[in-house]
C-alpha cells in the first residue's frame, strides 16, 4: 500500500495517531506492516529492497510450513507501507506553487509547454533527472548492462502462465447434464426448485474438478439452494472455526464473503490465472459489481484479438433470489437491471439467459460452464416452481435459444395473436394467460413463443446470436400482435427488436418498478404482468376480438381486484391462482409455486 506524505510546512500532515491507527487497520486485515518511508530516492530504495526480501522470506515460510509441514494455522501476510510523496521526483513548484506532495500533483504538473517556455524548460529537467543518457543507447535501445538484468523465458510478466491464464487452463470435466434431469412426464405436472436440482449437478463439478473449480458467493449458497455442494467440499476459512459451525474447513470449493465486489474480484483473478468458477448471487445486489464487469468486459474484447492470449473461461454469473419471488424481503431486493447493464457491453462478449424451468437451467449452465471468453448471466428463480419440458426437449429448445411450443399454441400455423415469454414467472403467467384464452376464446388463434437466450431477439447484424429478420418473422410474424411477458424492465426487448418488421406490434409486460413485500401474484399484479392483464392486452390488440370479448375483459378487470383484495385479507393468493395448473396431473397443493409452497430449506431467508 501506498500512502503519500506531506512536505513540512505543505499542511495537512499526518499525524503519529493517524498512522497508528492505519497501522491497528491493516493489522486487523491480519497482515504484519513493513513501512517503507521517505523522500530521498537512495535511501527509499535501499529500504524497498530490503522490504521485499524480508517479505519474500515470510511468504515462502508461510508457504513451506503449510506444504510440508501441515500447518494451516493462519499467519499475519506480509504488507509493505511506503510512504512518501505525491508527485515525488516530479516538478516541487510550478508558477511559484507548491506541486509535489500535493493535491496538484494528480493534475496534469506542467499543462502549458506548447506556450510557456518555463513550463517546457521545467519538463526538460525534469525528464533530464532521469539520466536518460545512461539508460539509452545512441540507437535509443535500452544499454546491454540492463537489458541483462531483464528475466528470461516464462519469468517475463508478459510470458509467465499465470499472467496469461488461458495457457494454464483445462477445460472442466463436466457430465451430461441428463444424468441430474428432473422427469417430466407431462408440461407443468410436477415441481422442482431449479437451483436446488442445479445444486446437484455442482457436486458432480466439483467431485470431478477437485483443484480447479470454485464457487464463489455473498454467504448464499445455501439460501440459493446450492448446498447439495456441502456433500463433497467445505466453504474455506482461515479463522478460528468453533463447533457450532458448520461446512467451514481450512480448504473448501466454496468461497463465500458478504461483500460482492471482493467475490467479483476473486473470481476474476481465479479465472485470468486459468480455473474456473461460478458467482452466485441475489438478482438485486449484483450490481455492486457494475464497474468491475465492465473493466472484465472491455478486457475480453482486446483480448479476443491477441493472438498471444489462449481464451480464458467465462465469467459465469448465476442471479436467482429473483425480482418476481422477494415474498419475505420486499422492494429493497427487487431490481432485475443487471441484465440491462451488461447487454450495453460488445456484443460478442455477453451472453443472457432466462431458462424457464430446471431441466433448461441444468442445460444453460452445463453450456456455460464449458464457454470461454463470455460474461454469462444467467438468471433464475430458487422457489418451487413448474417443470415444463424434459432433459431433451430442455437441450433443444436451449440450443435454438427461442421456440414455439406447439403443446401451449392452438390454431395451427397462421395465429391470430403472438404470447411470447423470458423468464421463469413470465412464463408460468404466460401460460395461464393462455389456458384462459384456450378455455374462454377457443377459436383464436394462438402461437405461444419462450425465449431462453435473450440476445436471440436482437438482429443478426448486431450480435452473433441474433436471429435473421426471415427467421425472426417467421416465428413471430410480419403483422400480428405479440404479447411479450419479460422478466426484467419491457424496454430492453423494445431496444432489442426496434429493427424489426413487426415491432410497432411488439408489446412488452414487465417490472416497472413496483413492488413491496407482498405475495407472488401480488407483485405480478402489481406490475401488469399478470394472467389476467395478459388476457386483456391480447383483447386489446387482436383487431378481431373488439366489443366481442369485452364481457371476458371486464371480467378479467374484476378478477385482479378480488384477487387484490383476497391477499390483503387471507395474505395468500387467491386459490384459482394457488392452485392453477396447466394439466390435470396437478401438484400437490404443498409444492404450488406460489405463496402457499412449502419450501424445502425450513429456515430459508429468501
Amino acid at each position: 500500500m501506498r500512502v503519500g506524505a506531506h512536505p513540512a510546512g505543505a499542511g495537512g500532515g499526518e499525524g503519529a495517531e493517524r498512522r497508528d491507527e492505519l497501522l491497528d487497520l491493516l493489522r486487523g486485515y491480519g497482515h504484519e506492516v513493513w513501512t517503507v518511508e521517505g523522500d530521498d530516492p537512495a535511501d527509499v530504495h535501499r529500504q524497498l529492497a530490503a522490504a521485499f526480501d524480508e517479505a519474500h522470506d515470510d511468504i515462502r515460510e508461510i508457504q513451506r510450513a503449510a506444504r510440508e509441514d501441515g500447518d494451516v494455522e493462519r499467519r499475519p501476510w506480509p504488507m509493505i507501507l511506503l510512504v512518501t510523496p505525491k508527485g515525488w521526483t516530479g516538478p516541487h513548484e510550478v508558477d511559484g506553487v507548491l506541486v509535489e506532495g500535493t493535491w496538484r500533483a494528480h493534475q496534469v504538473p506542467l499543462a502549458a509547454t506548447r506556450e510557456n517556455d518555463a513550463h517546457r524548460a521545467q519538463l526538460e529537467e525534469w525528464m533530464r533527472s532521469y539520466r536518460p543518457e545512461e539508460l539509452f543507447d545512441e540507437r535509443g535501445e535500452l544499454v546491454a548492462s540492463l537489458r541483462a538484468l531483464s528475466p528470461a523465458g516464462t519469468r517475463r510478466m508478459s510470458a509467465n502462465p499465470h499472467a496469461n491464464g488461458g495457457l494454464l487452463r483445462r477445460p472442466l470435466a463436466l457430465r451430461d447434464f441428463r444424468e441430474r434431469a428432473v422427469e417430466v412426464t407431462a408440461p407443468g405436472a410436477s415441481v422442482h426448485e431449479a437451483t436446488r436440482v442445479f445444486g446437484e449437478y455442482l457436486t458432480d463439478v466439483i467431485r470431478d474438478n477437485p483443484d480447479n473449480f470454485r464457487i464463489f458467493g455473498p454467504d448464499e449458497t445455501a439460501s440459493n439452494r446450492l448446498d447439495a455442494v456441502y456433500e463433497v467440499t467445505d466453504k474455506v476459512f482461515a479463522g478460528r472455526i468453533e463447533e457450532v459451525d458448520e461446512h467451514l474447513a481450512p480448504a473448501g470449493r466454496v468461497v463465500e464473503m458478504l461483500s460482492e465486489h471482493t467475490c467479483q474480484g476473486w473470481l476474476e483473478g481465479y479465472l485470468l490465472t486459468g480455473r474456473h468458477g461460478v458467482f452466485s448471487c441475489y438478482e438485486a445486489f449484483i450490481h455492486l459489481v457494475d464497474s468491475m464487469v465492465n473493466q472484465h468486459a472491455k478486457w475480453l474484447k482486446i483480448t479476443d484479438g491477441i493472438e498471444w492470449r489462449p481464451p480464458i473461461a467465462s465469467l459465469n454469473y448465476l442471479l436467482t433470489s429473483h425480482v418476481w419471488r422477494q415474498d419475505h424481503n420486499g422492494f429493497s431486493h427487487q431490481d432485475p437491471g443487471f441484465i440491462d447493464h451488461v447487454v450495453n457491453k460488445k456484443a460478442e462478449v455477453v451472453r443472457v439467459y432466462l431458462p424457464p424451468d430446471t431441466n433448461t437451467l441444468l442445460s444453460t449452465m452445463r453450456h456455460c460452464l464449458a464457454s470461454t471468453q463470455y460474461i454469462n448471466v444467467v438468471v433464475a428463480g430458487k422457489q418451487p416452481s413448474f417443470d415444463w419440458l424434459d432433459a431433451e426437449a430442455a437441450d433443444l429448445h436451449c440450443a435454438r435459444g427461442l421456440g414455439i411450443w406447439d403443446w401451449a399454441s392452438s390454431g395451427g400455423d397462421d395465429p391470430d395473436v403472438v404470447i411470447a415469454c423470458a423468464g421463469d414467472v413470465p412464463t408460468i403467467e404466460a401460460l395461464a394467460a393462455v389456458s384462459i384464452l384456450r378455455e374462454r376464446l377457443p377459436e383464436l388463434a394462438v402461437r405461444f413463443v419462450n425465449v431462453v437466450d435473450l440476445m436471440r431477439l436482437q438482429d443478426d447484424t448486431e450480435h452473433p446470436h441474433g436471429l435473421s429478420h426471415r427467421d425472426f418473422d417467421t416465428v413471430f410474424t410480419q403483422d400480428k400482435p405479440v404479447i411479450f411477458a419479460y422478466h426484467g424492465y419491457p424496454w430492453l426487448v423494445h431496444r432489442l427488436t426496434y429493427r424489426r418488421t413487426n415491432h410497432h406490434n411488439i408489446h412488452v409486460r414487465g417490472y416497472k418498478e413496483e413492488g413491496t413485500t407482498t405475495t407472488p401474484f401480488d407483485m405480478v399484479m402489481m406490475n401488469d404482468l399478470d394472467r389476467y392483464h395478459l388476457v386483456m392486452d391480447v383483447i386489446d390488440r387482436v383487431p378481431e376480438l373488439g366489443s366481442r370479448a369485452a364481457s371476458l375483459r371486464q371480467e378479467m378487470g374484476d378478477t385482479r381486484h378480488r384477487a387484490r383484495a383476497w391477499t390483503r385479507e387471507h395474505g395468500e393468493d387467491i386459490p384459482e391462482v394457488r392452485d392453477w395448473s396447466w394439466t390435470s396431473e396437478a401438484p400437490a397443493r404443498g409444492d404450488s409455486p406460489s405463496t402457499t409452497a412449502n419450501a424445502a430449506s425450513p429456515t430459508d431467508d429468501n
